[in-house]
């Protein structure tokens, strides 16, 4: 019987940025991408006391995607367009980088200052070599304009729809070709679940909570655990002679819950060249990208040198404790 999981990666604990914790599921050596995303990082769990929180000073982007969704705690965005905000839990922001950006991702001024708990994630989802110059975009969404639909018939499980659509409700982020990108919830006792998914994308499902609790996908596969990554086979959502796919979802123990993050897409199957913070389509175009940016191209934001001291200062401390 074909197994629903074509296989497991496990994420793989290490820091970013100024020096924070993730676990990179997506975008590492066991699984360097799946077009058309390009990393999948865990931010944290982090526990900060005052003065200890860690951000991502200012750094560039240019040709894809990035979304950044915060479970836990808050995050502030800065960037050389001027934008400034912070991103409260249950936020999502999907940034266009495009033709290119500088922004830096660091702790609000009350997670600093107060300490606490921030955990998230941060999506990398490649651009068409059509869009790669377009203008910089931002959707910064709050917690309350993204619909949570509980299924009708099966009341502990619960489902956010951030772009795509579950259940008959269509998430609020627009995207520049067809994505899902939902927040399943699978509380202990919860029933078997059918989750319907558009053909023809390629498509992960990563398990972020449940200490104790495992998650079934469809037949014959592996239970996916916390930190576990699960590439769903193509050949599950690449069926011809319909329009939409069911892949099963179950608790594999009645008593523990889960948490999972579903994302899929339509696979862009264009030349990827990459190096840092620019994804491309030639290397000669990753060049460019690291001229334009030396040269003051995408812009700058005031305050770097001290986004710098205090993440420095911040490192110092946690160091110490």
């Amino acid at each position: 019987m074909l197994k629903a999981i074509a296989h497991t990666v496990f994420a793989q604990a290490q820091r970013e940025g100024g020096g924070f914790l993730v676990h990179r599921a997506l975008g590492g050596s066991r699984l360097p991408d799946l077009d058309p995303f390009l990393m999948l990082d865990h931010m944290g769990p982090m526990h900060y006391k005052p003065g200890e929180a860690i951000g991502a000073p200012d750094h560039p982007h240019r040709g894809f995607e990035t979304v950044t969704y915060v479970i836990k705690g808050e995050m502030q965005h800065l960037d050389s367009h001027g934008n400034k905000g912070d991103l409260k839990e249950g936020w999502v922001q999907w940034m266009t980088a495009g033709s290119g950006v500088v922004h830096s991702e660091m702790p609000s001024d009350r997670i600093y200052r107060e300490g606490g708990t921030v955990e998230g994630f941060q999506l990398w989802v490649n651009l068409p070599a059509k869009d790669k110059r377009i203008p910089p975009r931002y959707q910064d969404t709050p917690a309350d304009k993204i619909p949570v639909v509980t299924v009708a018939d099966n009341s502990a499980v619960s489902i956010k729809v951030m772009a795509g659509e579950a259940e008959a409700i269509k998430g609020p982020i627009e995207t520049r070709f067809p994505i899902v990108f939902l927040d399943i919830r699978m509380d202990a006792g919860a029933k078997p679940y059918q989750l319907k998914l558009p053909s023809g994308l390629h498509g992960f499902i990563y398990v972020f909570e449940g200490d104790d609790g495992a998650l079934l996908v469809g037949p014959e596969s592996a239970p996916l655990k916390k930190f576990d990554l699960g590439v769903i086979n193509s050949k599950y959502l690449n069926q011809q002679d319909s329009a939409n796919v069911f892949i099963q979802l179950a608790l594999k123990s009645a008593n523990a819950g889960v948490r999972c993050l579903v994302v899929a897409g339509t696979p862009l199957r264009e030349k990827v060249a990459r190096y840092g913070p620019f994804v491309m389509n030639t290397q000669d175009e990753i060049i460019e990208a690291f001229m334009d940016y030396q040269a003051g191209k995408m812009g700058a934001i005031d305050g770097a040198a001290e986004r710098q001291r205090q993440t420095e200062a911040a490192l110092t401390k946690s160091s110490q404790n």
